[in-house]
C-alpha cells in the first residue's frame, strides 16, 4: 500500500511515515515510479508503535524490542518481561522524582533556595 493509505489507515502523518522509515522503524519499498510501496503488516506493527509509545517506550526501545519480539515463540511471555523491566525503570524513575522533589521542599523559605538545605541564606 502507498504511504498515504499506510498514513490513513494508522492515524499518522504522512511525515510520521517517513519518519519510521528513515530510522528503521517501518519499511517499504519503492515502486518503479518512486512511489514507496508498504506491505499490509505495516498497518499491525505502527499500530504496536503507537501503542508501545503510549506506554512510555521510546523509538529505540521499540526498534530493539520489536526485532526480541519477532523472533520470541511466546510473544505474550516476551512482552510481560518487557514490562516488568519497564516497570523497573519506571520505579526508580519515580524514586529519582521523590528525592528530588524532597530536595526541593526542603529548600523551600530557605531564603536563596540554591543554597545548601540547612545553611543560612
Amino acid at each position: 500500500m502507498r504511504i498515504g493509505e499506510l498514513a490513513a489507515r494508522t492515524g499518522l502523518s504522512r511525515d510520521t511515515v517517513r519518519f519510521y522509515e528513515k530510522v528503521g522503524l517501518v519499511e517499504g519499498r519503492r515502486l518503479a515510479n518512486g512511489y514507496r510501496d508498504f506491505p499490509p503488516e505495516a498497518v499491525a506493527w505502527l499500530e504496536y508503535v503507537r501503542t508501545a509509545q503510549a506506554l512510555g517506550f521510546s523509538l529505540a526501545e521499540i526498534a530493539r524490542t520489536g526485532e526480541e519480539l519477532r523472533g520470541a515463540p511466546d510473544t505474550a511471555a516476551a512482552l510481560s518481561a518487557l514490562f516488568e523491566e519497564k516497570i523497573r525503570i519506571v520505579d526508580a524513575r519515580m524514586a529519582e522524582l521523590a528525592a528530588l522533589r524532597g530536595e526541593l521542599a526542603a529548600r523551600v523559605g530557605t531564603g536563596c533556595p540554591l543554597l545548601a538545605a540547612g545553611r543560612p541564606g
